[in-house]
């Protein structure tokens, strides 16, 4: 049994890492996040780069709403709605990622002992992931509960202006790069390796 004791501490310190990567991902673009605090295209100060469905979340399409608002037609009542959604989104994230990072921290203590149970270490495994889950969940109904408030109208000119804010940006980024590897369109002194263009505000993943 002795030797099977650092195999599974090493899987234990591995999947607090993998926990930290995924927890970061899930909000990637919340408040704190990317660039400026409003999820500009940026990865999360943790560095995550999983979890792609939720890298743009709730709360980012909040935000597109809302600056959207004349547009869509939201009345004040829904602009009232949205922005309380965005608010209660924000401190269940910071609260519940906060709980996860003392998860963690406990569990990278009783990893780092020898002779810690096993027991208590499966167990502190499963509380950080279960908070884990519990926030993708909270994004998840939140989400849901958005696309409630909006009317069949409304969802359909947000679903019009999205796809709009994508196809433009797929062009511009065809138009900017070279397929055969030579210096990039718009600089002739610019090499193959430019980064493409940043992807147009109020693009979100739905």
């Amino acid at each position: 049994m002795k030797q099977k004791r650092p195999s599974i501490v090493a899987l234990a310190v591995a999947s607090v890492f993998a926990l930290s990567v995924g927890v970061s991902s899930v909000w990637a673009n919340e408040p704190g996040y990317g660039k400026e605090g409003h999820g500009g295209g940026g990865h999360s100060s943790m560095g995550g780069h999983g979890a792609s469905m939720m890298h743009n979340s709730t709360g980012q399409l909040i935000r597109h709403l809302l600056k959207h608002e004349k547009d869509l037609g939201l009345t004040a009542e829904q602009v009232t709605k949205l922005k309380d959604m965005q608010l209660n989104l924000d401190k269940t994230r910071i609260k519940t990622e906060a709980d996860i990072q003392v998860a963690e921290r406990e569990l990278k203590s009783l990893t780092e002992e020898e002779k810690s149970d096993l027991g208590a270490v499966e167990a502190k495994l499963k509380e950080s992931h279960g908070l884990q889950v519990g926030l993708r969940m909270v994004s998840i109904k939140a989400r849901r509960d958005v696309y409630a408030l909006l009317t069949p109208e409304q969802r359909a000119k947000e679903k019009s202006e999205h796809e709009k804010a994508l196809q433009q940006h797929k062009d511009a980024g065809k138009s900017y790069g070279n397929p055969h590897g030579g210096a990039m369109k718009g600089n002739p002194h610019q090499g193959g390796n430019a980064a493409p263009p940043t992807p147009p505000s109020g693009t979100y993943v739905q």
